[in-house]
C-alpha cells in the first residue's frame, strides 16, 4: 500500500478538518506516511533553510517569505492563515527559534494526488537572517548521493522527533524504482533515492521536506521533495520525491506571483 510521509490518517484527518491544511490522500484507504530513519543528529545551522510546518510537515525556505513543500500537506490554494511554520534551529522547543504564520497557500495546479506534489507556502512576514536553499533547474544534479532532512518518525510508526535528523541516501533510477513499485511512479515527475536493504529512509512527518546535494560551487541545491513510499526504510522500496528540475519553472512562476 503506498504511504504519504505525513502524519497518520487520523491526525491527518483531523488537522485537515480542523485547519483545511492538510489534502486528502490519493486513495480513501491509503494511510499517510514520512521521519528520517537511519539517520543522525543534525547540527545547529547545519540547514539554515529547514522548515518544521505545524501540519506535520517539513519543507524549505525558498526565500525570505517562501517555504515550498508537498501539494499533500496543504490544502486548496487560496488564504490561509492556519500554519505555523518554526525555523532556524535544530531544537523545535528551542527559545531561539523563529515562528512565523503563513498567509496563502499555492498548491500545484491540477494536483489530484498523483504526481504534481509540490506547493508554496507564503509567509505573513519575511524571515531574515537564514540561508534559502535554491531549486535545481536542470537535470544535472539528478543523481549521485543525496542528503534528507526532517522531524519525522525515525521508525516506521514511530513518534515525531524534536531534533532535526539527517541522512544520506544514493540515488535510484526511474526503471528500478518502477520495478519495485510496479509502474505507480511517475518517471518525469518524480526520482527516487535509498538503498536496495533499506534502513535509511524519510518516513512520517517528512513530507514536504527538502532532499538536496552539492552542486558545482559546493552550494546546497534541492534536487527533490519529500512525497511517497511504501512504509520507511523497508528493502526493496526505496522513498519517492517530487523531482523539483521538472517542476523548477512552475515553482518559479508561481514564487514571483506571490511576490517571493
Amino acid at each position: 500500500m503506498v504511504r504519504w510521509r505525513t502524519l497518520t490518517g487520523l491526525v491527518a484527518a483531523a488537522l485537515a478538518a480542523a485547519s483545511l491544511t492538510l489534502a486528502a490522500p490519493a486513495a480513501a484507504d491509503s494511510p499517510i506516511t514520512p521521519n528520517v530513519v537511519g539517520g543522525s543528529r543534525a547540527a545547529q545551522g547545519e540547514f539554515p533553510f529547514m522548515v518544521r510546518l505545524s501540519m506535520g510537515c517539513g519543507g524549505a525556505l525558498y526565500s525570505s517569505r517562501l517555504v515550498l513543500t508537498a501539494a499533500h500537506c496543504v490544502g486548496a490554494t487560496g488564504t490561509n492563515t492556519s500554519i505555523t511554520a518554526t525555523l532556524g534551529a535544530v531544537d523545535l522547543q528551542s527559545s531561539s527559534r523563529i515562528t512565523v504564520r503563513s498567509n496563502y497557500v499555492y498548491r500545484a495546479p491540477g494536483y489530484n494526488g498523483s504526481g504534481r506534489d509540490w506547493a508554496l507556502i507564503r509567509l505573513a512576514t519575511p524571515v531574515t537572517g537564514l540561508s534559502t536553499l535554491k531549486i535545481a533547474t536542470t537535470t544535472a544534479y539528478d543523481s549521485g548521493t543525496f542528503t534528507v532532512a526532517g522531524w519525522g518518525a525515525a521508525r516506521e510508526g514511530g513518534s515525531q522527533q524534536r531534533y532535526l535528523l539527517k541522512a544520506t541516501v544514493p540515488f535510484v533510477s526511474d526503471s528500478t524504482c518502477n520495478a519495485y513499485y510496479g509502474g505507480d511512479v511517475i518517471a518525469a515527475q518524480e526520482i527516487c533515492a535509498g538503498y536496495a536493504s533499506g534502513g535509511v529512509d524519510t518516513c512520517q512527518g517528512d513530507s514536504g521536506g527538502p532532499m538536496f546535494r552539492r552542486d558545482a560551487a559546493n552550494a546546497w541545491i534541492q534536487v527533490g521533495i519529500v512525497s511517497w513510499g511504501q512504509g520507511c526504510a523497508r528493502p526493496n522500496y526505496p522513498g519517492v520525491y517530487t523531482q523539483v528540475s521538472y517542476f523548477a519553472s512552475s515553482i518559479a512562476s508561481a514564487a514571483a506571483s506571490l511576490g517571493g
